[in-house]
């Protein structure tokens, strides 16, 4: 995967997402970030994509840090967030390319909650959004409580599951069968990372 390319493409959808869209629209509460409205998310995802360039991006991406790009940008309207991203786009390039791709996590999973709070799905058939969610898959399994029974993130082409049920079953108060597991695909995705419809 060339995430570079990615970017590029993650971003364009969410430009063509955004582009001519009404006051009311933009003024929607974000319901995955809900202390913002789509003009406020695209304003931290411009905003982080003009920090990166200038060498301001701290490891952890605090609530301080994402509020002033939100606060810088108050007056501009949707249309000028637009303006500026691509602006930036060329820069922002030319930075993952030589520094790595930590920006285009926050753009492809940006794009989702922007896509959720507008009703307009899609941009989940990418490569990108694949990476993102094994890699997330991966992480949430490291957290979980061996003890736990195994759960199961499902989506319509792809699924994961921290571990299997044993076929017969259990005796009363018998917790399930653990074994380890990787992401494994839907039936007929054809990878692990197999990708849901957009």
């Amino acid at each position: 995967m060339d995430e570079v390319a990615e970017g590029t493409r993650a971003q364009q959808r969410v430009i063509a997402l955004v582009t001519g869209l009404s006051a009311d629209r933009a003024a929607i509460t974000v319901p995955a970030c809900p202390d913002w409205t789509v003009r406020d998310l695209l304003s931290h995802m411009v905003g982080l994509g003009a920090d990166v360039v200038a060498g301001d991006e701290p490891d952890d991406h605090h609530a301080a840090w994402t509020a002033r790009q939100v606060d810088a940008r108050r007056d501009r309207d949707v249309d000028a967030l637009v303006a500026e991203w691509q602006e930036l786009a060329e820069p922002l390039r030319a930075w993952m390319a030589a520094h790595g791709t930590r920006p285009l996590g926050d753009v492809v999973i940006h794009e989702q909650d922007l896509r959720g709070a507008l009703g307009e799905p899609g941009g989940r058939d990418t490569p990108a959004m694949g990476a993102m969610r094994d890699r997330f898959a991966g992480r949430f399994a490291a957290r979980l409580d061996p003890a736990l029974p195994p759960i199961a993130l499902v989506g319509e082409t792809w699924s994961w599951c921290s571990g299997r049920v044993r076929a017969a079953r259990p005796a009363a108060g018998a917790g399930p069968h653990r074994v380890a597991s990787a992401p494994t695909p839907a039936p007929g995705s054809g990878t692990a990372a197999g990708r849901r419809r957009g």
